[in-house]
Order: C-alpha cells, then structure tokens, then sequence
C-alpha cells in the first residue's frame, strides 16, 4: 500500500493506473491530517529545508548524487 496526500501529482491517472497494473492499493491520508503520515512528512519537510531549497541540479546523475549522499548523512 501506499498512503499519500491529495496532491495533484499524487491523484494524477497514470499514477493510478500504475497502481492498478501492479496491485497495489492507493490509500489517500485526510485532508489537513499529515501525521497519518507522519514519518513520510517528516522526512519530506526536513529534506525540502535542508537539502532541496539550497541546492541547485545541473544534470540528473549530479542529483542522484547529490541526494544519494545527503540520505546517507
């Protein structure tokens, strides 16, 4: 299962229908209730205000990179 917000590209059909090919169940948490996630957000918040706002991508093998050691730290 997967449990996600509403965000648009979240809801999108090719998401959904990926899920539906691979039988997997979309579970969408409440509206305005992020801590029925609360680890995703978590970790989504910290990695958007210590790592993504300050870095900026010129190639993706250099963001793949770039990610790949932050995570390790």
């Amino acid at each position: 299962m997967i449990a996600s917000d509403n965000r648009t590209e979240l809801t999108s059909d090719a998401i959904l229908k990926w899920c539906a090919e691979h039988k997997i169940e979309w579970h969408y948490i409440a509206p305005g209730k992020p801590m029925q996630n609360g680890l995703v957000e978590s970790f989504n918040g910290r990695m958007q205000d210590e790592f993504l706002n300050e870095t900026l991508f010129r190639k993706l093998a250099d963001a793949r990179d770039l990610i790949a050691t932050w995570v390790t730290d």
